[in-house]
């Protein structure tokens, strides 16, 4: 019987290393992990819905698989689906009221890529509505919560997979990134978390639109967070572009520390001048800047890369996707008033201002590339502000400022999501803000490299690791 500390204990790197070796078998693993769902997940919000004998039966074809001599890429790795993908036969709300009762008749393509690398799903994981919003406090549920102080929100939209991999629960969970929703959490929970390059991972048989959201994971260590990629990325049947994976692996990459790079630091606020961004994110990313000067890079200061008002371009495509979000008119009552905001803001975009907003983040693509040539890594922090307190970036009596609010709280991460540049959060800083007797609280850091750099962001994320290892939250 495996026993709930050894087992929070343990890696995805170290379950399917113990997996494929016979040393310890799947089902004793998702066992241990549901047991820990049941406990703690209420606690933080993590779930939607547990699914234990899927998980199991997934965790018996594992073991079958290993008997047969297979060596799978996550053997036995307890992995939950955020809930804004099907998985057949569980429910399927997206957070949302207005598809409470609704259940999955297949599953996404995605489950199938963790479920043949040997994962188990045990359950979905709560996302605010349609993953708009980059806190997660759904109507559908409890809020998601950062297990470093539970009065915390543990952001969004991938808030339910941050909490649960926070918390011990799971080592990697799937999340999903279209404007910082796996960044966001990561820094809110002390996680790692990466958004790849545009293509590199598919998106499956999801039309991939404006380009602006990528599938992947949140963990507790770099090397996991690459262990996942090495089983995502890469052309899928049907895709019509795709980047390049690394030759050799991401995992590999992680043993690989780069070169003296040129490392801007940016700590101005970009999509949102009048940000304020508290002490504690600025001595985040001033530590990680000495951290990364004592590995032998070279620090300069970067610029911010375009006015604030061509990020427009962004809301307006954020606000035709919540538009273009299929529901009955009989539902939209029952939206919360920011989703309802933001699809009347899309009604009121013509077809040429819709098409005038895409070529716009084509161009501030270019200016991007073109104002930070001589940058192979731009360090900011993820995030102006700690975790934020439940409730205070939520505004339904004014769904404008909380939009508003949202833009404030993370003025750095959208710029990847609009230029198809990888990014990845890292948890290299903590703090007390309400003084020594309070919560301490995670404050990450974000490198963003240029398209396909993936290999160079892990294995300088790896060696940030190795010489300023993160904790991790006291559960009590």
């Amino acid at each position: 019987m495996l026993d709930a500390d050894t087992y929070s204990s343990l890696s995805a790197l170290d379950i399917t290393r113990e997996v494929n070796a016979g040393q310890l078998s799947a089902v004793e693993v998702a066992a241990a992990a549901l047991e820990l769902a049941e406990q703690r997940g209420p606690r933080y919000g993590a779930f939607t819905c547990l699914a234990p004998d899927h998980g199991m039966a997934d965790a018996r074809r594992t073991d079958a698989r290993i008997a047969a001599g297979e060596r799978l890429s996550l053997a036995g790795v307890p992995c939950p689906i955020k809930d804004l993908n099907q998985v057949a036969g569980l429910p399927w709300e997206a957070g949302s009221a207005a598809l409470r009762g609704n259940r999955a008749s297949v599953d996404d393509p995605i489950v199938g890529w963790f479920a043949d690398a040997g994962t188990s799903m045990m359950g979905k994981t709560a996302t605010p509505e349609f993953g708009l919003p980059c806190y997660t406090e759904p109507d559908t549920g409890a809020p998601a919560v950062t297990p470093w102080d539970p009065t915390r929100s543990a952001g969004g939209s991938s808030g339910g997979a941050a909490a649960a991999v926070a918390a011990g629960i799971v080592p990697i969970a799937h999340g999903s990134d279209g404007g910082g929703s796996i960044r966001i959490p990561a820094s809110a929970c002390g996680l790692v978390g990466l958004k790849v390059s545009r293509g590199l991972i598919s998106s499956g048989n999801r039309p991939p639109g404006p380009g602006l959201g990528i599938d992947g994971v949140l963990t507790r260590t770099v090397r996991d967070t690459a262990l996942a990629l090495d089983v995502l990325a890469g052309p899928r049947p049907g895709d019509t572009y795709w980047a390049p994976a690394a030759s050799g692996g991401y995992l590999t990459a992680c043993e690989r520390a780069p070169e003296r790079l040129r490392i801007g630091l940016l700590t101005a606020p970009v999509i949102a001048a009048d940000a304020e961004v508290h002490p504690a994110c600025l001595d985040a990313a001033s530590r990680a800047a000495t951290l990364l000067e004592g590995l032998g890079h070279e620090i300069l200061e970067c610029p911010v890369p375009f006015p604030d008002s061509q990020w427009q371009a962004f809301a307006s495509v954020w606000a035709v996707g919540a538009l273009s979000i299929p529901l009955p008119p009989e539902a939209e009552a029952a939206l919360t008033p920011l989703t309802r905001w933001l699809r009347e803001s899309g009604r009121t975009s013509t077809a040429l201002e819709y098409a005038q907003a895409l070529a716009a983040i084509q161009l501030l693509t270019l200016q991007v590339a073109e104002v930070w040539a001589d940058y192979d890594i731009v360090l900011t922090p993820t995030l102006a502000q700690p975790p934020a307190p439940t409730g205070s970036l939520r505004d339904d009596a004014d769904p404008a400022a909380d939009f508003a609010a949202q833009t404030r709280f993370t003025p750095w991460t959208s710029i990847y999501n609009l230029t198809g540049r990888p990014a990845i959060s890292l948890p290299l800083h903590t703090t007390r803000v309400d003084g020594p007797d309070s919560p301490e609280l995670p404050i990450g850091v974000m490198l963003g490299g240029k398209f396909g750099a993936e290999s160079t962001l892990l294995g300088l994320a790896a060696a940030l690791e190795q010489v300023a290892p993160w904790g991790r939250p006291n559960l009590g």
